[in-house]
């Protein structure tokens, strides 16, 4: 990855952050699908500077980057036609090279919870034959990790649900793979940090 694009998303009192968040990351993902090959990988790999993970939450922050191996990848998506409704919202910044001097690589990916709690509650509920809220109050997971990792509330286009996107971030060593899917995330491959 040597050229980038950083997009700001500019929160205030009457527009909160993850409603924004919302917004802006349906437009990007309906243009990285309309870029996705045939295998649907597409060459831009998201990242999010200011990503914070603690014990209790982890946050996004107020910071995309798209990251690309080509500037042509970049100028092609277009971000600023992907956001144009959002131009109150939002800063694009113009595609720049990446820095030389880095603080290490990470991997964005996509990260699904076992099951929440409601949908636990709506499985004891059939199995005790017992109604939803009864179940919800009554049930109560042994063991259940809180996820701790931050979303994105996204809504299907296809089937009209609302989902949560959850984005785990890792760090690692070294640089690896080119690919993203149509979310621009990936298991193994890396954009740079710095």
């Amino acid at each position: 990855m040597i050229v980038y694009q950083e997009i700001k998303l500019l929160a205030s009192a009457e527009i909160p952050m993850n409603f924004l968040w919302s917004k802006v990351f349906q437009q990007i993902h309906l243009g990285l699908v309309e870029m996705q090959d045939d295998k649907k990988q597409v060459p831009i790999g998201l990242a999010f500077p200011e990503y914070v993970q603690g014990d209790k939450f982890s946050v996004l922050g107020g910071k995309l980057r798209l990251f690309a191996k080509q500037e042509t990848s970049l100028s092609e998506f277009n971000a600023g036609s992907w956001l144009a409704r959002l131009n109150d919202y939002v800063h694009c910044t113009s595609i720049r090279s990446v820095p030389e001097k880095l603080s290490g690589y990470a991997i964005y990916q996509r990260e699904q919870p076992k099951a929440s709690k409601e949908r636990l509650a709506r499985r004891y509920a059939k199995r005790h034959n017992l109604s939803y809220d009864e179940a919800l109050i009554l049930y109560q997971p042994m063991n259940q990790k809180n996820m701790t990792t931050p979303f994105i509330r996204l809504e299907s286009l296809s089937g009209g649900q609302s989902f949560c996107l959850w984005i785990k971030k890792t760090v690692v060593a070294e640089p690896s793979g080119e690919n993203f899917g149509c979310y621009g995330l990936s298991a193994f491959s890396t954009v740079p940090e710095f």
